[in-house]
């Protein structure tokens, strides 16, 4: 899995709809960091959730399960979403909201709940290289976009792929004289990325999971030959707007398979 959100996302879908159990959940969250500190947004979701606040405390991953099921009472037809907002897209957020301002400069969050219904959100914070601290929030869940199908997601990748390693090559020695052999840094980010494993998925949702790990490897090492050094600045603007709209590709890829994927969890 690509970050702490993803992982909690799937694998609490999965957990939810009764295809996982609660340790796999907790060793799922185990990987990004031994240790998990939970800290409520403000002094009213602490007291209704029972949480800490105002300073996090190591309550354990177990203490986000507890949270999740008040948010996704079983028989109820709850959602889980991840969402991956940057700023000129915040697609998903529930706007006005503390969370939305959270993920927002997280880059990531997850949201669970019914819709229409009092929802929670949850937004990972490194704390060091062996903690992660969540923090919960309280607000109405808002109901699922789904704005694009995974058929076309998976399509579009395809062409996404080849279009990051254009863009790859676009600089090459530009990114052999900072880094090396790319390619060394593609295979380490994919090795990051393959140290969380899914639960288990249809083909295609681990097709467009993968594919999307493997082009923001390529761009991670594509953004090493930075623009400045581009032979023109015109051909630096071009590559940057090409770098912008893959990631965002790579973001809507993650995001809609891994919503096909908890709602097959939870509703299938």
């Amino acid at each position: 899995m690509s970050s702490p959100s993803a992982s909690l996302a799937i694998w609490s879908g999965a957990w939810l709809g009764g295809r996982a159990a609660p340790d796999d959940v907790l060793d799922a969250l185990g990987r990004w960091a031994p240790l998990t500190l939970v800290v409520a947004d403000d002094e009213d979701v602490a007291e209704e959730l029972d949480l800490p606040w105002p300073t996090p405390r190591d309550v354990g991953s177990a203490t986000l399960l507890s949270v999740l099921r008040l948010a996704a009472p079983a028989g109820e037809a709850a959602t889980v979403e991840l969402v991956l907002p940057v700023p000129g897209d915040v697609a998903g957020l529930p706007t006005g909201t503390t969370f939305a301002t959270a993920a927002l400069t997280a880059g990531e969050g997850v949201m669970v709940g019914v819709p229409g219904g009092a929802g929670i959100g949850l937004v990972p914070t490194v704390e060091g290289p062996d903690v992660l601290r969540w923090t919960v929030f309280r607000f109405p869940q808002p109901h699922p976009r789904r704005d694009t199908a995974l058929g076309e997601v998976e399509y579009a990748m395809r062409e996404v792929v080849r279009e990051a390693a254009d863009v790859l090559g676009s600089a090459p020695a530009v990114v052999t004289r900072r880094l090396g052999d790319p390619h060394v840094l593609i295979a380490e980010r994919l090795a990051a990325a393959q140290a969380h494993p899914y639960p288990p998925l249809s083909e295609r949702i681990t097709r467009v999971l993968d594919t999307a790990d493997r082009v923001d490897a390529i761009l991670d090492a594509a953004d090493l030959a930075a623009p400045s050094e581009a032979p023109t600045s015109t051909g630096a603007e071009t590559r940057e707007t090409t770098v912008r709209s893959l990631r965002t590709a790579v973001r809507t890829a993650r995001r809609v398979a891994v919503t096909d994927a908890v709602d097959r969890f939870l509703h299938s």
